[in-house]
């Protein structure tokens, strides 16, 4: 039987509390309670200093959670639903969680969705500041995608500050200046413009597989914002350590969707061996035991 549990008050100002702290933070995406109660207990020996690791904290992708129902990452899911699924995940987990909100939807719908998640004990929101119809950002310019104006962006994060009503919650803006293709001038005007309006947090996203252009970002923008935190999505840059990123300036780095796509993998390949041979026995090696899966509620996946 789970018994940890901690409430919605203390997980949701957990993540910032961490930050004020000094923390330098590393979440993972989670999509259920089964992916998250596997992340809760993720952990590894530092081969430095042989100090224990663990995650911070989870990360609720659009990307996984669209995926989950069999559906585009185009905000098909709403914010309603998808919290849903949050609270499943935080009845079986005690660690601080930040959503993936895409645009954040007409800014009229955003201060609700901010209360309600609020609510629920989320600890933080990330909006990306693009307007029209939602496409997953790593696409790029290969399909139609637009940036939302500044000053509409802006009312967006001031009202959703207004609607909050503890300090706890951290609304977090995301620049896709970098992803469209407009240069680093403009991502840092739009950054210095969001943290002026009441953002907590600025991310910046690339989809470039070298870390350059999101490291050249926190440079300049760290000479003017010391203390905001900043957020990297080292998804296509992945050879960059998570350390090099916190020697930067960022304060969270945010593995996005490696247990969606560890997942899928492992599905997808097991399937089709079972329909090959006609049987289990070849596949038995890459499957968790039935024992592991009784005890994981409990203590994790042992390994």
């Amino acid at each position: 039987m789970w018994t940890n549990a901690v409430s919605n008050e203390f997980r949701r100002g957990r993540l910032r509390e961490l930050l004020a702290a000094g923390r330098r933070l590393r979440l993972i995406e989670v999509h259920n309670p089964v992916s998250a109660i596997i992340a809760e207990y993720a952990n590894a020996l530092d081969q430095d200093s042989s100090r224990s690791l663990e995650f911070d904290g989870f990360w609720s992708s659009s990307l996984a959670d669209s995926t989950s129902f069999g559906l585009p990452d185009i905000e098909l899911l709403g914010p309603r639903k998808r919290l849903e699924n949050i609270q499943d995940i935080f009845t079986v987990t005690t660690k601080p969680l930040v959503m993936d909100g895409d645009t954040g939807g007409p800014v009229e719908h955003f201060e609700y969705t901010v209360r309600d998640l609020e609510r629920a004990g989320v600890s933080a929101v990330v909006i990306e500041d693009k307007t029209g119809l939602k496409r997953n950002s790593l696409l790029g310019t290969s399909v139609e995608q637009r940036s939302a104006p500044v000053a509409e962006f802006c009312e967006k994060i001031k009202r959703g500050k207004a609607a909050q009503t503890t300090r706890d919650f951290m609304i977090i803006a995301r620049i896709e200046s970098l992803i469209l293709g407009q240069g680093m001038p403009e991502a840092l005007h739009r950054a210095n413009a969001y943290v002026d309006a009441g953002a907590d947090g600025i991310m910046i996203h690339s989809r470039e597989e070298s870390p350059r252009e999101v490291l050249e970002f926190a440079a300049e923008f760290r000479q003017v914002h010391p203390a905001v935190p900043l957020v990297s999505v080292p998804t296509t840059y992945n050879s960059v350590r998570a350390g090099e990123l916190q020697e930067a300036g960022f304060d969270v780095v945010i593995y996005a969707n490696h247990m969606m796509r560890a997942a899928l993998r492992a599905m997808v390949e097991v399937s089709r061996e079972i329909l090959r041979h006609d049987r289990t026995a070849e596949v038995e090696s890459r499957c968790l035991g039935i024992d592991a899966i009784l005890s994981l509620p409990e203590r994790g996946v042992a390994v």
